[in-house]
């Protein structure tokens, strides 16, 4: 069976197209796509360019490269996304883990609990995560949707973490009190959403992401029933951390210190935009 061409030559005419199509990174994205193709990590395409695509693997590649053309994220189109120290299942029903969610992660090293929430887990990415790097810590995540709870509950199958890591359906846990609760709940405002890249308002799940006309329905919902120690919270925090879109830090803080939270704080990403809200 004749050979689809070189690595050099798949990855030029893949970037070239993809760079027509408006996608940033196309460079980057064409190794990724060429690299699961062929069933090899990058390094080897920089170290073998002039390696001949097989033409199952070019097949392979055409049908990635095409996906990606009609903007579908790199991470639906592998099955897959990392976060952190591990590697995450992804599909359209759930929202693909970002860096800046790490932050959240972070919070969770810093107040090194031992009992954690993880409201709106979608692919458990924070739970897990969570659950991975603190290994006395018992985790509880929830999510309104089936589809993302299967999903994240594969994801802790596969990580062997699911005698630490429980799941269940709704928005609050069932328990009452916990040392943190984590929240990456949807945010973006509705009158947001068509300004959206592609990769965004055409694959990923909108009910995950819309947040209401100020965007701020489903955290107000939660922060609702959160309380400190001695609150009368349907569930009690010592710590929580949300993660919140631009210009949500004060009125979160102002709703969390209406909760009876003492301390709040607001902690930017590397991009220098208000990403989460610290109550204590």
């Amino acid at each position: 069976m004749a050979a689809a061409g070189s690595v050099r030559e798949a990855l030029s005419s893949a970037s070239d197209a993809l760079s027509a199509a408006g996608v940033d990174g196309s460079r980057y994205d064409a190794e990724l796509l060429l690299a699961a193709a062929l069933g090899v990590d990058r390094a080897a395409l920089t170290a073998g360019p002039e390696a001949e695509v097989s033409a199952s693997a070019g097949r392979r590649f055409g049908a990635m490269v095409r996906r990606r053309v009609a903007r579908e994220p790199v991470a639906y189109i592998l099955g897959r996304k990392g976060f952190r120290r591990i590697e995450l299942e992804v599909d359209c029903h759930c929202l693909i883990p970002r860096p800046e969610t790490e932050l959240l992660v972070e919070l969770a090293l810093e107040v090194r609990p031992e009992s954690v929430a993880d409201v709106g887990t979608g692919s458990g990415a924070i739970a897990l995560a969570v659950a991975d790097e603190l290994p006395a810590a018992s985790v509880i995540a929830t999510d309104t949707s089936p589809d993302a709870l299967t999903i994240a509950s594969e994801n802790a199958d596969r990580l062997g973490l699911t005698a630490r890591v429980s799941f269940e359906s709704g928005m609050l846990p069932t328990v009452r009190a916990v040392d943190l609760l984590l929240a990456n709940l949807p945010y973006v405002r509705s009158s947001e959403w068509a300004t959206l890249q592609p990769e965004i308002t055409r694959f990923e799940p909108r009910a995950a992401l819309v947040g209401g006309e100020d965007g701020l329905g489903p955290i107000r919902s939660l922060i609702a029933s959160v309380s400190p120690p001695g609150g009368e919270g349907a569930i009690r925090a010592d710590a929580v951390g949300l993660e919140i879109g631009l210009e949500q830090g004060e009125p979160v803080a102002a709703l969390l210190e209406a909760a009876g939270f003492m301390h709040t704080e607001v902690r930017r990403d590397l991009a220098g935009l208000e990403r989460i809200v610290v109550a204590r």
